[in-house]
This record gives structure tokens, C-alpha cells and sequence, in this order.
């Protein structure tokens, strides 16, 4: 023992977004699984969520599909992870006021408004592999006129982490 703190401990940033992921990894989508993790602005988790069917309708009868006829797909009907953490949340509005989201995905545009209008005035995502499209071209104009700053995540390196629930011995 060097008597010296660990060196490879993660930033906030990387525990906030790892929970965003671990979050994502409840969705049932096939396709994309997306994560959200709320932090106050000292840090303190307020609430998380991930993309996936509303309250009451069955996962099992719900339709996943990304192509087809637009009711049979799942874009008129699932909830997005940031919806999701913000529907969670159990505080005040106050509490929101100026707090930080982390997520997988840069948000849509019905994302965006409902980021400007629970108070939340930071987003930080993981990806935005969908820069091009309308939505994103609208999300982040909404964005930027209401000041909510928004920016891709710092990371000093890639890095992966390992969860593993089995018991181990002591």
C-alpha cells in the first residue's frame, strides 16, 4: 500500500454517463436503447430514466418496428429517456432549475422542449448520430434560444466499464 488515493476512478462525468447507459440497458427496444441521468448542479442524482413503452401498454404487444406504416412502428408511441427521467423525478420544479442531463443520444426537438421546460439548463450527450436530421437541426435551435448549453461528452480516453453482479468471495 502506497498510501496514495486511486488514480483510475471515474470523473463525474463518466459515472453520470455510465448511468445513463446502465440505465438504457432497462429498454426493450431491439433497436436503440437510450439512458438519461438528471444531476443536480452539486452532483446529486435527481432521476434517471430509458426509452421505452408508456405506463400500462404491454412490452409484448407493443411494435418495435422502425420501418413500415407509421402506426405500426414504434416513433408514435414510445417514451423517450429523456421524458422518462424528467416523469420520474419526485421533486420540485425548483430542484430542476439549472441541473444537468446525461444521455445517450443528443435529444429531438419534443426532447429539447421538454428539457427548456422542466428548468434543466445543460445537456450532455454521448452521441448525436443524428445531426442532420430536421428534429436535431430543430433541438438544437430550441437550445440554443432558450440557453440551455449542450455539449458531447469530455472523455481523457475511451474507456469501458465492467459491472459485475456475481458474488464473489471476500
Amino acid at each position: 500500500m502506497s498510501g496514495e488515493k486511486r488514480k483510475d476512478y471515474l470523473s463525474w462525468d463518466e459515472y453520470f454517463m455510465a448511468i445513463a447507459k446502465l440505465s438504457a440497458m432497462r429498454s426493450k427496444d431491439p433497436s436503440t436503447q437510450v439512458g438519461a441521468c438528471i444531476v443536480s448542479d452539486d452532483n446529486r442524482i435527481l432521476s434517471i430514466g430509458y426509452n421505452g413503452a408508456p405506463n400500462g401498454f404491454s412490452d409484448d404487444k407493443f411494435p418495435w418496428a422502425r420501418e413500415g406504416n407509421h402506426l405500426e412502428t414504434k416513433y408514435p408511441y414510445v417514451c423517450h429517456a429523456e421524458m422518462n427521467a424528467i416523469l420520474n423525478f419526485r421533486g420540485t420544479k425548483r430542484d430542476l432549475d439549472k441541473a444537468k442531463i446525461y444521455v445517450d443520444l443528443f435529444p429531438c426537438n419534443e426532447c429539447a422542449k421538454i428539457i427548456i421546460q422542466s428548468g434543466i439548463k445543460e445537456v450532455i450527450y454521448r452521441s448525436d448520430k443524428y445531426y442532420d436530421t430536421e428534429e436535431n437541426k430543430a433541438s438544437r435551435r430550441l437550445l440554443d434560444e432558450c440557453k440551455v448549453a449542450y455539449h458531447k461528452i469530455k472523455l481523457k480516453e475511451n474507456r469501458e466499464i465492467q459491472i459485475n453482479l456475481l458474488e464473489t468471495e471476500t
